[in-house]
């Protein structure tokens, strides 16, 4: 009974990745998707709390050391998860399936880039509700990107969503 439930959401699970992976060959979204997907990279995501911290004063100054340790701690259980349960990126398994040229070659669960743009972005929302209304749409841009480009399942980066958000709730309430 629960192969059978799993197996059927897998299924539904890859007809929901083909659906956004299939627009990879519309040349404005294709150029889109791989410019933001970068938002949620380890290179921006770091340069971009670092140079916050370093340029800025009370309280974003704290914000962004919230940040800080939130895309840290965050990575090391995606980090640790992506051990533990080795899930093949989609383009390796979902036949049709679009990808960038060098894709990634580790495990796909969950999405680092998804963990580190809702994490990096979680501690904003909180402490200036407002910003909500641009760093959300942004995060789930990032997560969809994921996807576009054949790189995640959608339950990548739902779970790295959550992940990420979780992180950011905890160190906004634990300092």
């Amino acid at each position: 009974m629960i192969t059978k439930w799993v197996n059927h959401l897998h299924q539904w699970e890859c007809g929901l990745f083909l659906t956004l992976n299939s627009r990879f060959d519309r040349q404005h979204l294709n150029l889109f998707f791989r410019q933001i997907t970068h938002l949620g990279g380890a290179r921006f995501t770091i340069i971009i709390t670092i140079a916050i911290i370093l340029i800025s004063f009370m309280p974003l100054k704290m914000w962004a050391i919230e940040s800080a340790i939130a895309l840290a701690t965050s990575h090391m259980l995606v980090s640790i998860i992506k051990k533990l349960y080795p899930r093949s990126r989609p383009y390796l398994s979902v036949s049709h399936a679009k990808v960038v040229d060098n894709p990634l070659k580790d495990h796909s669960f969950p999405s680092g880039h998804t963990t580190a743009i809702f994490s990096l972005i979680t501690p904003y929302v909180i402490h200036f509700p407002i910003l909500a209304i641009f760093l959300c749409p942004l995060a789930l841009l990032v997560g969809a990107s994921r996807v576009f480009l054949g790189l995640h399942y959608p339950s990548d980066v739902l779970v790295g969503s959550i992940i990420g958000t979780v992180f950011g709730i905890l160190v906004v309430f634990l300092l």
